[in-house]
């Protein structure tokens, strides 16, 4: 273990080094300027608007919420994110939160590299992060944490000073599990935002839609869900602006159905929560190409503001 700690304190030190130089060989190009959305108020940016299709040139499920400038909550890493994260401009140690919607590939993937990246930044305080419990078919929020950088089992255990106790990491990930109800519950409060989950159903993988509350804003995501029951309805009332998964087209059926929502739900959930924007994600190759057809199917139950989303596009709330 000390050989271990000693190892990588030794390989960030190299590392940070060679960072330094190159920031100085760049004339110090900082996130600051790179940074575009959201620098005042808040905003919600997208950093993958796709599935786990390849295909798609997306990357997949993720999203950052802005205050003035700051990158305060992350929703979901999937893969390609990590790279869209550094794009927007943000930064790890700005975080506040990170929560997970559920642990599929296209939702997690891009995890590690995330925190594997904060280990430049010497992040000083703890990240919390929360997402589901865990079933026969998903690990736990805090084991699926534990299976990456445990320090006896974990696939990373070299960044396991970034979760155990005692190791002298500079900062520690705090993992939680949401049991989640069929009602709104508040998960965490931090001074200017409140976080609330509800379960919600994703076949048989254990899965929440969230809500950030921040500033006088609303915002919500649906995560992946095929739109049953009133939970999602209630966690989205009055939204300012509410993230949905556009995963599967109009008339869709057997599996796909069991796991996703098709437009006309996303319509009467967004109509019926009288949320003030709509935004359409997780776009896939069976969505792709059909935007007509599903704008038409969301307006003849929602009438308010409706767009489509692409990578690192943003939507500020002021």
């Amino acid at each position: 273990m000390t050989h271990r700690i000693f190892c990588g304190r030794f390989l960030k030190a190299a590392y940070s080094l060679s960072f330094l130089s190159w920031l100085v060989g760049c004339g110090f190009a900082t996130a600051a300027n790179a940074q575009s959305c959201g620098a005042h108020g808040i905003a919600v940016q997208v950093l993958g608007s796709g599935g786990p299709e390849l295909q798609d040139k997306r990357a997949s499920s993720s999203y950052l919420v802005w205050d003035d400038g700051r990158a305060r909550v992350l929703v979901d890493a999937g893969g390609g994110s990590a790279l869209r994260f550094g794009e927007s401009g943000a930064q790890i140690s700005q975080l506040d939160v990170l929560l997970f919607s559920h642990f599929h590939v296209d939702h997690s993937g891009d995890f590690a590299a995330l925190i594997k990246s904060s280990w430049f930044e010497d992040r000083k305080r703890a990240l919390p992060i929360y997402g589901p419990e865990g079933n026969d078919f998903m690990p736990s929020t805090v084991e699926f944490v534990s299976d990456l950088f445990g320090d006896k089992h974990g696939a990373y255990r070299y960044l396991s000073e970034l979760l155990v106790p005692g190791e002298g990491g500079s900062y520690l990930m705090q993992p939680h599990s949401v049991a989640g109800s069929t009602t709104p519950t508040v998960v965490f409060r931090n001074g200017d935002f409140t976080l609330s989950a509800v379960r919600v159903i994703h076949g048989a993988f254990p899965s929440l839609a969230w809500r950030v509350e921040i500033n006088g804003k609303v915002l919500v995501f649906s995560g992946d869900t095929n739109g049953e029951g009133q939970g999602l309805v209630q966690l989205a009332n009055n939204a300012d602006l509410f993230i949905a998964h556009n995963a599967v087209p109009e008339g869709v059926t057997g599996v796909e159905r069991r796991l996703h929502m098709p437009p006309s739900v996303i319509g009467q959930i967004a109509a019926d929560a009288h949320v003030k924007s709509l935004v359409l994600s997780h776009r896939m190759l069976r969505t792709l190409g059909n935007e007509s057809q599903t704008e038409s199917e969301i307006k003849k139950r929602y009438s308010g503001s409706m767009k489509f989303a692409n990578d690192l596009d943003c939507y500020p709330l002021n």
